[in-house]
């Protein structure tokens, strides 16, 4: 039976919310979507959330709020989607890579002084995998030096840092509902933040710069009248992708407890197993647990990390490598004039590691089969 690396996990709750929204007629932004937006602030526990049609779209509009420019610089880590970089770009900025922690694959704290100059203006820190980076010291750093911190929380619904959830700790936070993320509305993100000031800004420009509540022209409560404030985008959710985000925050928990759940029956088989390391979660966080990265002995086995996905795939196995550091890339080995020499750490992982499934749908039987075809791949390929 192939396990495949991931699969929604839609039941008849969500059906019937987006049905419920094509019923209605509402087929864009709409009551929904505003619905959705107060329904996941109170579930994080922020003052405001802003919905967008993808996390890119947050992350592009949150450098905007703060006043990015042209030849500022931005922190990011080595070890991440391209998305936390492509954006800053969009101001034709510069993303500044930093290296990462062996253990977690976060940014390392401990490098990002060292990359700081004075056109640097933001840090984003990426919560890899789900586990919280560490947000304490980068904060410190950050208001040291007068940046902003935006969070990359695209793995991390539902996520715990020293007892505060991820949504409510740096400047703003931007969340992924993506196809394979543990909330999904199939395309969508959400930036959550305590200024009001910028979330209305946001509000504005991710539906073209139209004043406020434009969704309401077509309602009772609207007006054919609305005025451009500025050049925005068209960033904006609708209705049925809210929809479907509405019925996954019901099961939200239970989708990170059944993920939990995996995480531990692949820690306690696999543990033990020589050729393999298994995730590290900190004392003091919870991971949402959106991916489940092995790291090979790669001087014990035989076999490569690139061969050793196939030999699962053989198996019925579906796994991915998340992520090719981003200096790797043509584009921003061009853009940043570096290379992986820069880099140790990043370098080190690239070679090991691999995700194996985790989703809610997954049986035990699944877990199982995983397991298994992972220690048969080491029996066969350790020296």
């Amino acid at each position: 039976m192939e396990i495949p690396f991931h699969k929604p996990y839609i039941t008849e709750d969500e059906i019937s919310e987006v049905l419920d929204s094509l019923r209605s007629g509402w087929l864009t932004m709409g009551p929904k979507t505003i619905e959705f937006e107060g329904r996941f602030a109170d579930y994080i526990g922020s003052k405001n959330a802003v919905s967008m049609n993808s996390c890119t779209a947050c992350l592009h509009l949150a450098l905007m709020v703060i006043g990015l420019r042209e030849g500022d610089e931005v922190i990011v880590p080595t070890i991440t989607f391209a998305a936390t970089a492509e954006v800053i770009t969009y101001f034709r900025a510069k993303p500044v890579f930093v290296d990462v922690d062996r253990e977690t694959c976060n940014i390392d704290p401990s490098r990002i002084e060292d990359k700081i100059t004075g056109k640097t203006r933001a840090i984003i820190p990426v919560h890899y995998a789900g586990q919280p980076c560490d947000m304490d010291e980068i904060l410190a750093i950050a208001r040291r030096h007068g940046l902003y911190v935006i969070e990359d929380a695209a793995h991390a619904v539902p996520a715990w840092y020293r007892n505060r959830k991820v949504g409510t700790i740096g400047d703003m936070t931007c969340f992924s509902f993506y196809a394979t993320k543990s909330l999904t509305t199939g395309e969508g993100g959400m930036v959550t933040t305590a200024n009001d000031e910028w979330a209305d800004r946001m509000r504005t420009l991710r539906l073209h710069g139209i004043s406020r509540d434009a969704w309401k022209r077509y309602t009772k409560e609207g007006s054919w009248y609305y005025e451009v404030l500025e050049a925005g985008f068209k960033y904006n959710m609708t209705d049925p992708q809210a929809a479907l985000g509405l019925a996954q925050l019901r099961k939200v928990e239970w989708m990170w407890q059944r993920r939990r759940e995996i995480a531990g029956m692949y820690r306690e088989a696999l543990e033990a197993v020589p050729g393999v390391e298994v995730p590290v979660v900190k004392d003091d966080r919870e991971s949402s647990w959106h991916l489940y990265v092995i790291k090979l002995d790669v001087a014990t086995l035989k076999i490569d990390r690139n061969r050793f996905i196939e030999e699962l795939k053989e198996r019925g196995i579906m796994t991915s490598v998340h992520f090719i550091p981003l200096y790797r890339h043509p584009y921003y080995k061009q853009l940043c004039d570096c290379g992986p020499g820069e880099f140790p750490v990043s370098e080190y992982l690239y070679e090991r590691f691999l995700s194996l499934p985790i989703y809610p749908g997954m049986t035990d039987r699944d877990v199982g089969q995983v397991t298994w075809s992972v220690g048969d791949v080491l029996a066969t390929t350790v020296r």
